[in-house]
Order: structure tokens, then sequence, then C-alpha cells
């Protein structure tokens, strides 16, 4: 089919308006608005972030694009220029303090190649494809949990769980010590709203924990993903214990956090836009998997769960966009102005489930390519699929101006999303074991 027509760039508005403000708590409710402004007048952006550490942002597609599949941006925060990065101030929290740090979001090649390579073997589209029951056997048992009830937090009680058990089912962590995780994750995506030092001490207790199951792992071997990781090992290429480590450690963060708000993004824009529910929620009970699968890529697109793709460093000098980046300097591309940028996507602020020509950046774009892209659209099509089917008349209990997002820099998904629907008389399943009761031990985001 032929790519639909994309309109040309419309002219910029006049900059006699100032530049918007980034990074505040109304701009983390809604923050389209200010990406069209710097599309528009200050493409590649040199800001200072709550950090306090300065870096460019990128916002329009075709500069996006090239910064993330360019080889002078290297994804080693030891390139940064100043001392951030021994400090925290880039990369995920706590990483650094618990010698996490040898994972594919911050080494290029090489070792980037060869460590890519030992997952993929573990990581097998095969492997998704088989655990696609077990996926849909969490969805409807974590429905369960809230379903005659009438009303949910579906972030607290569906979005959340789902992929935190379904990352640990693939790694192979044992059931009795899936909630310990739980918490763990729970801890690391509040973005400093907890306790001073909570982040570090929960990666360091993941660390130890990780270290731990993958001995345990060597001297039973099982059909995991953690078993994978050690065979690969095995076999002639080189992986240490904390390469180990640090490669579960990421699949369980990049792996969880983004479909949570794969999850909770899609439903909440869905709940924003009945018809375009009415449309997906009438194909799903058709049994039809066309617009589920397109549309997926399009609440991605439309208000995706990563909206800044994770730190680059320019190793030699570099232009993007026309502008000089010095060598040292921190490199964000925006993927959520990006995927909005009229310039490549027609009527870029419309959610439209059918689009057909939709190259988002959601996952990423070249070496670096979200690896764990399968599963999430495997969880998040199960999810709202058995949302849709089960709920049918699910809405908002909350004003959407109520709602409060996530504080953080790379990752976009709110905080909770109060709902409401007519309660099942009974649960259509019998009871699934083993999977916590999700209303019980609320997760600490």
């Amino acid at each position: 089919m032929p790519a639909q027509p994309v309109p040309a760039r419309p002219a910029a508005p006049s900059s006699d308006a100032p530049a918007p403000q980034l990074f505040t708590w109304e701009f983390a409710a809604d923050p389209y608005p200010a990406y069209a402004w710097l599309r528009e007048h200050s493409p590649v952006h040199r800001t200072t972030l709550p950090s306090g550490v300065e870096a460019w942002l990128v916002t329009r597609y075709a500069d996006a694009r090239q910064a993330l599949a360019d080889s002078r941006l290297s994804k080693n925060p030891a390139h940064h220029s100043g001392q951030a990065h021994r400090t925290g101030r880039v990369g995920i929290p706590g990483e650094r303090q618990a010698d996490l740090m040898t994972h594919l979001l911050n080494i290029d090649p090489p070792d980037h190649t060869r460590l890519r390579r030992l997952v993929s073997k573990a990581f097998t589209p095969r492997r998704v494809a088989e655990f696609e029951p077990r996926v849909q056997q969490l969805t409807d048992r974590l429905i369960d949990g809230f379903a005659q009830r009438g009303s949910a937090d579906l972030i607290h009680e569906f979005a959340f769980p789902l992929p935190i058990y379904a990352i640990c089912d693939m790694l192979g962590v044992p059931a009795e010590d899936q909630d310990d995780f739980r918490d763990w994750a729970g801890m690391m995506i509040r973005h400093g709203g907890g306790q001073r030092g909570g982040v570090g001490r929960a990666v360091k207790r993941m660390r130890a924990y990780l270290l731990e199951l993958i001995h345990r792992k060597r001297a039973d071997l099982g059909d995991d993903l953690i078993s994978g990781l050690i065979r690969a090992g095995d076999h002639g290429e080189h992986l240490t214990e904390n390469e180990a480590a640090a490669m579960a450690f990421i699949l369980l963060f990049a792996g969880f956090e983004t479909t949570v708000n794969l999850i909770g993004n899609g439903t909440y824009a869905l709940l924003r836009n009945p018809e375009q529910r009415r449309l997906l929620q009438e194909s799903v009970v058709r049994g039809e998997s066309a617009l589920l699968e397109t549309g997926i890529e399009e609440l991605l697109r439309y208000d995706g769960p990563v909206e800044l793709a994770t730190w680059r460093f320019a190793t030699r000098p570099l232009t993007i966009g026309g502008v000089d980046i010095p060598v040292g300097d921190p490199v964000l591309v925006v993927l959520a102005a990006a995927d909005r940028d009229p310039a490549r996507f027609a009527a870029e602020n419309t959610l439209d489930l059918a689009r057909k020509d939709n190259p988002h950046l959601g996952f990423g774009h070249g070496i670096h390519y979200c690896i764990g892209a399968p599963l999430a659209r495997l969880e998040g099509r199960a999810a709202l699929a058995t949302l849709l089917s089960r709920l049918p008349d699910l809405r908002l209990a909350e004003s959407p101006e109520n709602l409060r997002w996530r504080g953080g820099l790379i990752m976009r998904g709110l905080r909770e999303l109060p709902v409401e629907f007519s309660p099942e008389s009974r649960s259509p399943h019998a009871p699934l074991h083993p999977v916590p009761d999700a209303s019980s031990t609320p997760p600490t985001c």
C-alpha cells in the first residue's frame, strides 16, 4: 500500500512568543504544545534539566532518526564532558552505585553487539509468542481482582502488576519472590517521590537478589531468560556475572515501566477519544485483530510510554538540524515531539487507530531499538482488548485535569487512573496460581 501523503512543514508562526517552560508540573500534564513550539523555533534546543545537567533536546522527526542512529553519539556516560554520571544525574537512578552499568542502554559496539546477540538468543520471538497464553492468564486474573467491585485504579491494580509478573515469569523469578520485585520496581519508578536514597537501596537489593538467583540457576537451568543468558555465556560467548545481572536488571526495568505506561496512557487516550474507543471495542468483540494491531502502534505514537530516548553523548563534533554539538555534550532525542511532527505525520494531534503510515519512534531506532518491543506489544494488546471486552462501559472516575503524571525525565506515565464500570456479577475465570491479589499489595509508585 503506498504511503499516505504527509503535508509539508507549515510555516512557522511568529517567534515573538516566549519559549515555553519545560519540566514543570503543567508541562508534564501536556508537553505537546511546548514541543510544537520547540519544533518550529528551536528544534535542537539547549536546556538545563531539573538535575542541573545541560543537554540538547532534539524534537523534529528527521533529526531524531538521524541522532538515534548516529554512531558519533555514544550511550556510555563516561563520554559526558561533565561529572554528572558519577553522581547519578544521568542514566537510571541507583545503577552506578549498584554496579549495574554494563547493560544495553549504556554501552556501544563492539560490547553492545556482543551483549545484544546474547540477549537475542534468550529473548527470541518464539519465546515471546509462546508466552501469550500466560500473559492472557495474568491479564484476566488481575481484572478478576476488581471487576466485581465496579471501580479500580488501573495503574496500581492492573497496568503496574501485569508487566512485573510477566517479566518475572520470563526471567525465571520464583513466584514466592515476585512481590519483592514488585516492591523494588515500585520504588524505582517513584522518581524521587519517596524517602531519600530509597531508589538506590531498591536497586542494590535487586542486584543482590539477581546475583544470588544466577548462582542458583547455574545449578538448575530452566527454560527462562536468565537460564538462557547463562547457556549463551557457557557456549563460547563471554558473559560475566555482573553483565548477566545488569542485563536481567535492564530487561526488568525497561520491560516493565514501558509497558505500565503503554497500558495506562493507551487506556487514558481511548477514554478521551470515545469514537476511536468505540471502533476498537466493536472490532475486539468481533474477534478481529487488524485495528488492535494498528491501534497499539498509534497509541505508541500519540502518547507513548517513553517521552525522551535515553542519554547519548557526543564523542566527535557533529551537526544536528543545523546546530553544532560539541564533544562531550549530552543529547536527548524527544520521541514524544518527533512522533507528532507534522512534517512526517498527517493530522499529528489526532488519534487515528487505523493509521497505516506510522513509522513512529516509540521504541527507538537503530541498533538500540527496544529489544523488548514484541513483549510490550503483546501485553498492550492483551490488556486493552480484555479491558474493552470485559468492562465495556469503562469510564474515567476523575476529571482529567485532576490526574497526576509521574515526574521523571525519560518515561511518561500517569500516577493513577481511577475508573468506574458496571460490576461483573461473577468472575468468568477459575482462580489462577500463582498471581498475588493486586489489590492487597498496592505498589509504592
